[in-house]
Parts: structure tokens; C-alpha cells; sequence
């Protein structure tokens, strides 16, 4: 008898934890959304690298939040086999390219503000924002590691790294942002904003293997 409860126990924790999952990447999607029309907003109204960088990296984890969203509905309504497989490797390759973008985009906007030399000004909104980010990260992205315990998706792997560096560039933000506001030490900012390329550039190349691994097992079936 426990031999055959086994398999049924074992998908109804699936179940739930897709549940789990499709109700974290909702309140993802809802949160990036805000925090980066306050964030981007703060950032050309301070005329600011920084937070303008963190407001754009909102833009992309929410992106990734839609595509994991998409993902774990697709199975949450009963699809199986292959059709779930080919959603997690799309899924697991858009996570990639996301990642990818925003490593780009940051040593970007960075290059350009340094030779630019262009001094944002401090900003108690974007401090606010980036505060609040500090404190929401990384219980989002521990409720989405626990969840994938049980589902196992490589793509939402790849977006809770994105959500680990989305805790990290807020930090980073409230640092630098924060100096900024208190002493307008400016180039504090860009400080913090190199600091962390090395961070988001080690999360990329993990998420770049995981989706090359992904499409070479779909290459072999």
C-alpha cells in the first residue's frame, strides 16, 4: 500500500509546489513592475546611473518572472512530456539571454557614466526603493529555491539567480545611492555599480551553461 501512496504523494507535492511557484512568479511580476517605474523613474528625474541600471534590471527580472509565470502555468494546467519540456527549454534560454542583457547593459551605462562624467543627484526615492528590495529579494528567492526542490526546473534555477542578483544590485544601489544622498559623494555610485559585474557576470555564466546543457540533452533525444 505505501509502495503505490509513493508516486501519488510524490505528484501531489509537485502539484502544490507548482502552485507555489506560479503564485510566486505572479507577485514577481507585480513587484518588478512597480519597482521599476518608481526606480527608472527616480533615476532620470536624479539623472542617476545607478538607479536607472536598477530600475532596468527590474525590467528584465519581470521579464523573467512572465517567462517562468508561463512555464509553470503550462504544467499547473496539466501539460506533460514534451510539451513541458520544450516550455523549460525556452524558458531556461530566455533566462540566459536575460541575464546576459543585463550584465551588458551595466557595464554599458557604467562605461558611459564615468567618461561622461555625469554627477547624479541624491535621491530619496530611489533609496527607498532599493531599501525595500533589500528586505523583499531574498525571501522571494528563498520561497522560489524551496519550491524548486520538488520541481526541479533548470529555467527557474536561472531566475532565482536572477532574483539573488537582483538582491545584490539593490544593495549595491542603497549604497551607493545612499552615500550619495547623505555625503553627495556621486561617484560613490558608479562604485557600486562595478563592484558588482563580477557578481552578475559568475550568475550569468551559470545560467549560460545550465541552458547549453538543456539544449544539448534536447540535441540527444
Amino acid at each position: 500500500m505505501d509502495a503505490l501512496d509513493a508516486p501519488l504523494m510524490e505528484a501531489l507535492q509537485r502539484r502544490e509546489a507548482i502552485r507555489a511557484g506560479v503564485r510566486l512568479e505572479v507577485v514577481t511580476v507585480v513587484w518588478m513592475l512597480v519597482e521599476a517605474i518608481l526606480a527608472i523613474g527616480a533615476g532620470v528625474t536624479a539623472r542617476s546611473v545607478l538607479l536607472t541600471a536598477f530600475g532596468f534590471d527590474s525590467v528584465i527580472e519581470l521579464l523573467s518572472g512572465a517567462t517562468l509565470l508561463w512555464r509553470q502555468s503550462d504544467e499547473a494546467r496539466g501539460s506533460t512530456g514534451s510539451r513541458t519540456e520544450q516550455v523549460e527549454r525556452r524558458a531556461t534560454v530566455i533566462s540566459a539571454v536575460l541575464l546576459v542583457l543585463l550584465c551588458l547593459y551595466l557595464v554599458f551605462v557604467g562605461l558611459a557614466g564615468l567618461l561622461t562624467g555625469s554627477r547624479p543627484e541624491g535621491s530619496t526615492l530611489g533609496v527607498g526603493v532599493s531599501a525595500a528590495a533589500v528586505l523583499v529579494m531574498p525571501i522571494l528567492a528563498l520561497r522560489k529555491r524551496r519550491a524548486n526542490r520538488t520541481i526541479g526546473s533548470a529555467a527557474l534555477r536561472a531566475d532565482i539567480a536572477e532574483t539573488v542578483t537582483c538582491a545584490y544590485l539593490a544593495a549595491a544601489t542603497l549604497a551607493g545611492a545612499g552615500v550619495n544622498l547623505l555625503l553627495g559623494w556621486w561617484w560613490a555610485e558608479y562604485v557600486a555599480a562595478v563592484a558588482l559585474l563580477i557578481l552578475i557576470a559568475r550568475e550569468t555564466r551559470e545560467a549560460i551553461e545550465e541552458a547549453r546543457e538543456r539544449r544539448g540533452h534536447s540535441g540527444s533525444d
